[in-house]
């Protein structure tokens, strides 16, 4: 067994720091929903609004920001214009997109992650502007981690405490144990992913490469039509073959199947082979699709002949699911917490002692594929 200290479990916790919010978007409405729901929270501070990308590019330069809530179309300067050029102002600005849920934003807000962008949030519908409560949690949600990210990334200022927040108390050091790798090829890799996800999928899936003797099923934290798209992009960039997946669909080797966005993707035992079940069972970990019922539909099939990898992502998916492959006889890889954008999903089963080993994101689509084809790792178990 191995074990080590990660690094940020060296460090004593800094204060808690307000995240320092900019809006940009051409609808008042919109700035004004945005503005409320993360003002309403101490541990935000929107410092500024803007309607279109010139406006927050100026703005930026006079006024610092951790996180930007970023619209795609708006007049003078839209959001893939401005993105490079608030990642030049801030190289640690965290940017979020903000769109409405078409085939045509979605390929626009994935683009925007390979200009700088970190993540993206569907725009509120009318209901959830008219009934509070999920979009705030995701929101509220992800502009706390990505303000976190700002900081690390970068020196700032002393952060500003929160009024009337106790100091945090110091990091508790916490050691990492390793599993041995099971020395057998898996018969289906299965791969969890979230914030930071599509970059982290591109360079994983364009290591892995094609012709894999196993299928290779993945759930990654995506609203419906991103999921299509995300497809396209993953089948065009890394030279594989990669679709959304479809009910009643039997997995082939060397496929990469894509959890389509609002269904659990869960894999059945079938005569004609494992089959692809899509359901719309409530959301786990506050997700649909999530990780954790793909994997445990996949110990029901494949019993321990399971290789999970989980990507940078917030929360804990994957984790629960991860116990049932490693009880079975499965392995867990996860991506270390210096390449991650955040290190949640992979640093739960990582600190849960569900891994039999922590690479950087170089380096796991190559190992992936040693284990698929040899099943052991030359000497690196």
């Amino acid at each position: 067994m191995m074990s080590f200290v990660p690094p940020s479990a060296q460090q004593t916790a800094p204060p808690s720091p307000q995240v320092r919010v900019m809006i940009v978007d051409d609808s008042l409405v919109i700035r004004g929903f945005i503005s409320r729901a993360l003002d309403s929270d101490p541990a935000f501070m929107v410092v500024a609004t803007a309607s279109n990308g010139q406006i927050a590019i100026d703005t930026l330069r006079r006024t610092p920001a951790d996180v930007v809530i970023l619209d795609i179309e708006m007049p003078v300067m839209d959001g893939l214009m401005a993105i490079p050029k608030l990642k030049e102002i801030d190289p640690a600005v965290q940017i979020v997109m903000a769109s409405t849920l078409t085939q045509r934003n979605a390929d626009i807000s994935i683009k925007a992650l390979s200009l700088g962008a970190t993540d993206y949030l569907p725009k509120p519908s009318a209901r959830e502007m008219a009934v509070p409560g999920e979009f705030q949690r995701a929101l509220r949600e992800k502009v706390k981690e990505l303000g976190a990210v700002a900081w690390r990334k970068n020196a700032r200022q002393t952060p500003q405490k929160i009024a009337g927040t106790a100091m945090p108390a110091p990091v508790e050091k916490k050691k990492i144990v390793l599993r041995p790798m099971p020395l057998i090829k898996p018969d289906v890799i299965a791969i969890g992913s979230s914030t930071g996800g599509p970059q982290a999928l591109f360079e994983v899936i364009k290591s892995i490469g094609k012709d894999l003797p196993q299928p290779i099923v993945i759930t990654q934290h995506m609203p419906p039509s991103f999921t299509t798209i995300l497809a396209e992009h993953i089948t065009r960039q890394c030279n594989v073959i990669c679709a959304e997946a479809k009910e009643g669909e039997v997995l082939r080797s060397g496929y990469f199947y894509i959890a389509p966005g609002d269904f659990h993707m869960l894999i059945a035992k079938k005569p004609e082979g494992p089959t692809v079940h899509l359901v719309k069972d409530p959301p786990e970990n506050f997700c649909r699709p999530s990780v954790d019922p793909m994997l445990r539909s996949l110990v029901d099939v494949y019993g321990g002949r399971i290789l999970t990898v989980i990507l940078t992502g917030m929360g804990q998916d994957g984790t629960k699911g991860g116990e049932a492959v490693v009880h079975a006889g499965g392995a867990v890889i996860a991506q270390d917490e210096a390449t991650s954008v955040v290190w949640g999903m992979p640093g739960a089963v990582a600190l849960a002692g569900l891994c039999s080993a922590i690479y950087p994101i170089g380096e796991i689509g190559s190992v992936v594929r040693q284990l698929a084809t040899k099943g052991q790792l030359g000497g690196r178990a």
